[in-house]
């Protein structure tokens, strides 16, 4: 499956399990939506508010994972499990906010990319691995620096 197709895949997925390292082995998990932002080079987006505990855990280790799942189809073809390995950064520029803004956000952010506390979640998928019911893969994808965007 290439990226535009799991892309296409997970663009029909709102939500996901995002997964951090709570400390001393603990893994916590909790559910957060895509907001269908997967034109998928390996990155996804989430907003949050600053003060919540994964955040506060992606501070001391940015290392994450998020699962996602879709049911099976009607015609009985399983559904796909996608799960993400991937390192996320904390972004506090409102003109990302603006780029990755969806109105279905409202509900969460009242006064939208102006809400008090507001921050955008970036994990950049560092391998990702699908499996449904026909075919399962492991892709690798390269680190990639954050400030010029290349390949290392």
């Amino acid at each position: 499956m290439t990226m535009e197709e799991l892309s296409e895949k997970l663009a029909k997925i709102d939500f996901c399990m995002f997964n951090t390292n709570g400390g001393s082995g603990r893994i916590n998990s909790r559910p957060m939506s895509n907001n269908g932002d997967v034109a998928y080079d390996g990155d996804s987006w989430f907003f949050s508010y600053e003060d919540t505990e994964k955040v506060s855990e992606i501070g001391r280790d940015n290392r994450v994972a998020l699962t996602f799942t879709a049911p099976p189809s009607i015609l009985g073809k399983p559904g796909i499990f996608i799960a993400i390995d991937g390192e996320a950064s904390l972004i506090r520029d409102k003109a990302q906010f603006e780029q990755h803004w969806v109105k279905d956000l409202d509900r969460w952010f009242p006064k939208g990319v102006d809400t008090p506390g507001i921050l955008l979640i970036m994990v950049s998928a560092r391998a990702i691995e699908y499996w449904d019911g026909e075919d399962n893969e492991r892709i690798e994808l390269p680190a990639v620096d954050a400030v010029s965007g290349d390949a290392i």
